[in-house]
């Protein structure tokens, strides 16, 4: 079964944002969003490309990418990852498109590390470049990683992914946890027709490894809506499946502002985590904004509200100002996303905001 989150407020609970004088946002203290949830965590996309082309994340064409003098520098974005700071956000994770295909990849993550008040850099990757990469972004002061990985099947792999090597990904997997990236946790989006009958052989990893393997329910963004209303299976079914050979799930908690609800098969090494957003959301707990690679940074992975960074980047904001607006952003992040009241999200494609 899966255990449900309780809400600790409701839209109605906001204040009238109108109201909040200018002064507001530059007031010092960590970042709190207008319903109370602390919010230091930022998920940085280095790049809208990818060298995948996955069914749940991308149209296999017709895919369009911002030009390259619209995404951030190397020098901008850490100018927003120390603004980021000042006002309190603690972990940042470098998500794509693909992040390890961005150049300057260990500079960056470099600079991030030396930031003050940064205190974890993760990654999420599809694993196929990581196995020359996971040491030296270890090096560079990387602290883990997260791999996606929605089949065990080296065909299947390549059918979901339009062309992926399952060989190299299971190489880097092996690479990232030599490397002490760890604790490894590898995401499985679930998509129905695809790879919902892979999830008891994906689970059984956790017997032998202490990893977690997370099963995520797949999200209907722009580009693979249609497919994702066809497609999403929750994530009590992917339980039921699993207690079917294994037995029941050990229920081993939920933590924090983890999205994921953690169990352990009986006997098991590792853990399964489930990521429910579309039948069991976790809004109540979000603790996360997303900085887009072309300088959004956007409020809610399943709504369209940005505000522009990049634009206040090249009009010469000074770092007071890029806090400020993050700030006033962080107040102005909702309550959840809009999907039970049949909001949908247009503006941007997984591979865009990195998930």
């Amino acid at each position: 079964m899966i255990i449900p989150l309780q809400p600790t407020g409701k839209a109605a609970d906001a204040p009238d944002l109108a109201r909040a004088p200018a002064e507001f946002y530059r007031q010092p203290g960590p970042a709190h969003d207008s319903f109370g949830r602390r919010i230091n965590y930022l998920r940085i996309s280095l790049t809208d490309r990818c060298n995948f082309r996955c069914v749940y994340c991308m149209p296999e064409h017709g895919a369009h990418f911002a030009p390259r003098d619209e995404l951030l520098t190397d020098a901008e974005l850490l100018r927003v990852v120390r603004a980021a700071a000042q006002v309190g956000f603690e972990k940042i994770r470098l998500t794509g498109g693909e992040p390890t295909i961005r150049r300057n990849l260990l500079a960056i993550v470099a600079g991030i590390a030396a930031t003050p008040g940064i205190r974890e850099i993760s990654m999420t990757t599809n694993g196929l470049r990581l196995a020359e990469l996971a040491q030296p972004l270890r090096d560079a002061g990387l602290t883990r990683v997260n791999v996606s990985i929605d089949t065990l099947d080296p065909d299947k792999f390549r059918r979901i992914t339009r062309g992926g090597d399952f060989a190299r990904v299971w190489a880097g997997i092996q690479a990232a946890e030599r490397a002490g990236l760890t604790p490894i946790k590898l995401n499985t989006v679930v998509v129905r027709g695809y790879n919902d009958e892979d999830v008891v052989a994906l689970a059984r990893l956790t017997l032998e490894r202490p990893w977690q393997l997370r099963f995520i329910e797949m999200m209907p963004l722009a580009g693979v809506g249609e497919l994702a209303e066809q497609s999403v299976v929750p994530s009590a079914e992917i339980i039921a499946r699993l207690e079917q050979v294994y037995g029941p799930l050990q229920f081993v908690g939920w933590f924090g502002s983890d999205p994921a609800r953690t169990y352990r098969l009986p006997g098991a090494v590792g853990t399964l985590g489930f990521i429910s957003s579309i039948s069991e959301p976790f809004c109540a707990t979000c603790n996360r904004m997303r900085l887009t690679a072309d300088g959004k940074l956007h409020l809610c992975l399943l709504r369209d509200n940005e505000l522009d960074l990049r634009a206040a980047l090249r009009g010469g904001a000074s770092d007071e100002d890029l806090a400020a607006l993050i700030r006033q952003a962080v107040w102005l992040k909702p309550w959840g996303h809009g999907l039970p009241e049949g909001i949908k999200p247009t503006l941007r494609g997984m591979s865009e905001l990195g998930g």
